[in-house]
């Protein structure tokens, strides 16, 4: 069986639940023609993935909205979980959708990626949302995003939290030299990673692995060596796809958003995540 491909999957679901002020995305609601279009495109793209049978694979779901919300996303994940050439299905998720569904999935290969968003869920709804999580034995990593308004809540998640859980943080860097040094500090204590996700890393020219072992790919198919570089580099259902996987250099100046930066050799974050590098998951120090 060949090496494993990543593949980062975005279709074009844009609609979410939630309306936090800094995503374009905030309550935004889909026709019905939209919707019939995504889950169509999803459904396609399942059905490839399952034919591979020779092809090991992850899949991240990094949808522009919240999936899990769509029946059609959860009863992918179920399915692709118990293909066995599947290692690893992730997603992105708000955690506000019900989570009964798990049950039916081969739940040590799923994987969800959970964001918090105070304002829009209570601190205790949220918290029992990752209980049942727990208790469904499911791998999961928490976040937010590391709005200076949101410091207080963000350390009431980490101190709510088993410490068995990681507890990431997005900095925010659309504002330049956005957080004072203490509130650097602040952060890195509660997410060891943060200064990571606090730069923009020098990207121009280095080695990648997207575009040969990790691809990103839309609802029609096409294929992108990463959601950051828009050129077309190929597409899963043409026959020869596999031609399109080769190692190539970044083409942007930096790289600053984990599922991008976190493919390039020379951070080496591949070892600090190991197995659990799609749901954002490191792995466990070793003694």
């Amino acid at each position: 069986m060949d090496r494993c491909l990543t593949i980062l999957y975005r279709g074009p679901l844009s609609s979410c639940n939630y309306g936090c002020d800094y995503c374009p995305f905030a309550k935004h609601h889909e026709t019905a023609a939209e919707l019939a279009l995504d889950r169509q495109q999803l459904e396609r793209f399942v059905d490839w993935v399952t034919t591979r049978t020779d092809q090991r694979c992850d899949i991240f779901f990094t949808p522009w909205g919240e999936a899990l919300t769509r029946r059609w996303y959860r009863e992918a994940m179920v399915r692709l979980s118990w293909q066995p050439h599947v290692r690893r299905v992730a997603v992105q998720t708000n955690l506000s959708a019900d989570l009964q569904w798990l049950e039916k999935s081969e739940r040590e290969r799923i994987g969800l990626w959970c964001t918090y968003h105070p304002g829009e869920v209570t601190h205790a709804k949220f918290l029992d949302q990752c209980a049942q999580l727990q208790q469904l034995s499911i791998r999961f990593s928490v976040g937010v995003v590391g709005l200076r308004e949101h410091a207080a809540e963000i350390a009431a998640l980490r101190a709510a939290l088993d410490r068995s859980i990681y507890v990431w943080i997005n900095a925010y860097k659309r504002e330049a030299n956005y957080y004072r040094p203490e509130e650097i500090e602040q952060f890195v204590a509660i997410d060891p990673l943060f200064r990571i996700n606090n730069t923009r890393h020098a990207s121009l020219g280095q080695s990648c692995r997207t575009g040969e072992t990790v691809i990103a790919v839309d609802g029609a198919g096409d294929v992108r060596r990463c959601h950051f570089v828009p050129t077309i580099i190929g597409n899963i259902y043409e026959p020869d796809f596999e031609a399109c996987l080769q190692p190539r250099t970044c083409p942007n100046a930096t790289c600053g958003c984990h599922i991008g930066y976190v493919h390039l050799p020379h951070l080496a974050l591949d070892e600090v995540f190991r197995e659990g590098i799609l749901e954002r998951i490191p792995a466990p120090r070793e003694a």
